[in-house]
């Protein structure tokens, strides 16, 4: 079998989703308009969040978020060594440090003892290679929809200062809860500071 024959992704895409794109072709507005704040609209409704905003890429959120909670040169980042490139990369567009932290075996996600040693080396200046440094920011990532314990992560922020920014690009419409009692979260229901998410070709909702 070729590895052609095994495609990455098969979006669903019918004559309603073909009909939407010509309407917005005929409509004039081809990068913003009406229809991007009726979708921001409705995602911020379907996650409980009070603001979405929409990007051309996941990367671009967290490039924006990053930003936008001042992000500043030399300042450390907690990242998780199982991501994509952009989670570490957008920590690097600001001219700070991703500090690597190892994934647990069992969920994939952050394991938070390795990013309490991680988090005492690099404001000691003990890693490797690295200065002191001044660690501000936490960026969880939710690996193939599996959410990361959102209780472990707001008290291990809270704990040590930092703000979180999840990278949320596998995580819709995923929920959290503390135990078979407990509510559910919703992924970006005050999960982080601010969550990203991601619309691309291989992800549960697509858009063009």
């Amino acid at each position: 079998m070729s590895r052609l024959d095994v495609p990455y992704f098969r979006p669903s895409i019918g004559d309603a989703e073909i009909q939407e794109v010509v309407a917005v072709l005929q409509s004039g507005w081809l990068t913003s308009g009406p229809l991007v704040k009726q979708f921001e609209t409705a995602f911020a409704k379907a996650v409980g969040a009070r603001h979405a905003v929409a990007l051309n890429s996941a990367t671009a959120a967290l490039h924006l978020a990053v930003e936008a909670l001042g992000l500043a040169p030399e300042q450390g980042v907690l990242v998780p060594t199982l991501t994509f490139a952009a989670t570490a990369e957008v920590v690097r567009y600001m001219g700070a440090i991703p500090i690597l932290v190892d994934c647990d075996r069992d969920t994939l996600n952050i394991d938070y003892a390795d990013a309490a040693r991680k988090l005492k080396a690099a404001r000691e200046g003990t890693l490797p290679g690295l200065p002191v440094m001044t660690v501000v920011g936490l960026v969880p990532v939710h690996v193939g929809g599996a959410m990361v314990d959102v209780a472990a992560t707001e008290g291990f922020a809270a704990a040590n200062n930092l703000w979180v920014v999840e990278d949320a690009a596998h995580a819709f419409p995923a929920a959290w809860r503390a135990g078979a009692t407990a509510p559910w979260r919703r992924c970006g229901e005050g999960t982080a500071s601010v969550s990203c998410f991601s619309f691309s070709a291989n992800k549960t909702i697509t858009t063009g």
